[in-house]
C-alpha cells in the first residue's frame, strides 16, 4: 500500500474516515470490483432508472464513480461522462475502458466533499449511486458535497442517488442489536450519529457507511437547494422496486433511488 495510505487521521480530508481512505487505496479493490460484481444484477435496476431519468443527453458527472459501471453504459449511448473519485486506482481502470472503446469520458481525483475545481453550472446531470454519499462521514460533510452538487448542476438537470436505510437493519442479522446500540449511545456522542456503521469489506477492516432515516435525507437535500422529483422505494436485495411501499415501507426497503432537479 503507498505511503499516502498511512497519512495520519488528523490529516484526512474532510467526510473521510479512516476505512475509507484504506479502501480508497487499495489497489486489489479497484482491480478485483469489477469481477466481484460481474454476477450482480443490481446495476441492471440502476441502469434503467438512469437511462430513464436522465434526459437530454449531456454531459454526466458520475460522483464516486469507482470503475465507472454506471458512467460507461450511459456514454455508450451518447452521453458525455465526467468520472470522479478519490481513489486513483478506480480512475485507472476507467481509464483503461476509455481507451479500450474510445469513450467520451474524463477523469478527475476529488474528494466529494471538495469539488471546487468544478465550475457552477458545469455539468448537465450527475449521479451518486451505490450508497456512496453513505460513505462520506459527518452530516455536515455530507451536506456540503450535496451542496457542490446542486453547484455544477446546470439549471433543469436532475441528479441521482442511492443510500441505505436506517430501519432496514431491523431485517438484517445482527441488525437490532446494532440499531439499539446505536440509538443509546450516539446521542451521547460526539464522534458518531445516528446511521454511522463500521463492518470489515473486502479486506477493509473498519470500513465506514452512513445508512440513513428518509426525513434525515429529504432535510439535506433541501438544505443544499434540490427539489424531489421522485423517489423508487427498493425491494430487500436492491434490484428491483419495492412493491406496495405504502406497506410499512419504512421498515421494509432496504434503500432509495432518489431522483432530484
Amino acid at each position: 500500500m503507498p505511503a499516502s495510505s498511512h497519512r495520519p487521521h488528523w490529516q484526512l480530508p474532510p467526510g473521510v474516515s479512516r476505512g475509507t481512505w484504506d479502501y480508497v487505496h487499495s489497489a486489489s479493490v479497484a482491480e478485483d470490483y469489477d469481477d466481484y460484481f460481474a454476477f450482480n444484477s443490481l446495476f441492471d435496476f440502476d441502469e434503467e432508472v438512469l437511462s430513464k431519468c436522465l434526459h437530454p443527453r449531456g454531459l454526466v458527472a458520475d460522483l464516486g464513480c469507482g470503475t465507472g459501471r454506471a458512467l460507461v453504459p450511459l456514454v455508450r449511448k451518447g452521453y458525455r461522462g465526467l468520472a470522479v473519485d478519490l481513489s486513483e486506482h478506480m480512475l485507472r481502470i476507467v481509464r483503461e475502458k476509455v481507451a479500450l472503446e474510445s469513450l467520451s469520458i474524463d477523469c478527475l481525483q476529488a474528494n466529494l466533499v471538495q469539488l471546487d475545481a468544478l465550475a457552477v453550472d458545469s455539468v448537465d446531470h450527475a449521479m451518486c449511486m451505490f450508497s456512496t454519499l453513505g460513505m462520506i462521514r459527518g452530516r455536515e460533510n455530507r451536506r456540503q458535497a450535496l451542496r457542490h452538487f446542486r453547484r455544477i448542476l446546470k439549471p433543469g438537470g436532475r441528479i441521482v442517488l442511492h443510500v441505505h436505510n436506517y430501519w432496514f437493519n431491523l431485517r438484517d442479522p445482527g441488525g437490532p442489536a446494532w440499531l439499539l446500540k446505536n440509538l443509546l449511545t450516539a446521542p451521547f456522542r460526539q464522534d458518531i450519529e445516528l446511521g454511522d456503521k463500521w463492518f470489515p469489506y473486502r479486506g477493509v477492516q473498519n470500513m465506514f457507511l452512513h445508512v440513513f432515516r428518509w426525513s434525515e435525507l429529504a432535510a439535506d437535500l433541501s438544505n443544499a437547494g434540490f427539489q424531489i422529483i421522485e423517489r423508487i422505494s427498493l425491494d430487500v436485495a436492491r434490484r428491483h422496486q419495492l412493491r406496495w411501499p405504502w406497506l410499512l415501507g419504512t421498515f421494509r426497503t432496504n434503500g432509495w433511488i432518489v431522483v432530484c432537479d
